[in-house]
């Protein structure tokens, strides 16, 4: 109540009688007091009285809100037999502000794959800490295991370089199935045709490890088909591999020894005595042999790569 409301009150009380005023309409519509039909005056009620009654209303109330909110686990439980009769079910994505979070989620969901995981890798490959590697190829292992299809697809690239080699040897004696494709693709992991993994392109200025766990069925589809129509066009690997003896020609791997050495690529056209132009044509040649698209993707390629060790 109001400091006038209080006053007012305490007039009326004292027995005076003041005129209409909003503080009387108030004190009115709350019980506290009323006029006599007769003569108009101002009658006080008992507000110990009128505070039961505000009690009781607002108990009635209070049960009444705990009622509904206990009604609220039952309302969400509900939602196991909403969602299997409908095209989506749960939020349609969320974002992964971090690598842990990407990877912890993405674990956590491959573990319980049942019917497939699909992988798009187009990055240009790099060593990893080899107890990395291993548990991943372990944890395809146990996926194969458990009945579910494994196709992984990797930059072409990735088959000259020995580390990720092996780890595709492994994976392809466990019954995975591995393809290589040429060119730009994005980055994709799709598991049970439900639960799709991919970059950040939203944020910015995020994390470069983060990422979004999208579960839209819609979304999801399309990006199966779009997966699919990447598959049918690329290499399987073994066969890439074996056309792959080299990726590089006698004159590339001058130029990337150049600048391997610290030299730029004009300095590198004049010790190799060619011009600039050639020495730019062949970059270009070799990133797109490699599905790369910068110098930098293909030095660290060529940091790890078996084309170094040839003439």
């Amino acid at each position: 109540m109001s400091a006038a409301e209080v006053s007012t009150y305490q007039a009326i009380a004292a027995g005076d009688h003041p005129n209409p005023s909003p503080a009387t309409d108030q004190l009115a519509s709350l019980g506290l007091v009323e006029r006599r039909p007769h003569d108009g005056a101002w009658i006080a009620h008992d507000p110990r009285a009128v505070a039961h009654g505000l009690m009781g209303d607002a108990l009635a109330d209070l049960r009444e809100l705990v009622t509904r909110i206990h009604e609220i686990p039952t309302l969400e439980a509900l939602a196991a037999d909403y969602d299997p009769h409908r095209m989506y079910g749960g939020p349609a994505s969320e974002y992964l502000p971090t690598r842990a979070a990407m990877n912890g989620r993405i674990g956590d969901v491959s573990a319980s794959a049942s019917t497939s995981v699909l992988t798009a890798q187009p990055g240009p490959p790099a060593d990893r800490d080899p107890r990395v590697v291993a548990l991943g190829a372990q944890r395809v292992v146990e996926t194969l295991n458990a009945g579910a299809d494994v196709r992984s697809l990797y930059t072409s690239a990735a088959v000259s370089h020995t580390q990720t080699a092996t780890y595709v040897r492994q994976i392809i004696d466990a019954g995975a199935q591995v393809r290589t494709l040429s060119g730009v693709f994005p980055r994709m992991m799709i598991v049970d045709g439900r639960h799709l993994f991919v970059e950040n392109h939203i944020i910015a200025g995020a994390d470069t490890d983060a990422g979004w766990h999208v579960t839209d069925r819609g979304c999801v589809a399309w990006a199966t088909t779009v997966f699919g129509a990447l598959w049918d066009r690329a290499a399987r690997w073994t066969v890439a591999a074996s056309e792959a003896a080299t990726m590089t020609t006698g004159r590339q791997r001058q130029i990337l020894m150049e600048l391997e050495a610290g030299y730029t690529k004009t300095q590198s056209a004049r010790r190799l005595e060619v011009s600039e132009r050639t020495v730019t044509g062949e970059l270009s040649a070799l990133r797109a042999a490699l599905g790369v698209r910068t110098l930098y993707q293909v030095m660290v390629w060529w940091a790890t790569s078996r084309d170094r060790d040839l003439p």
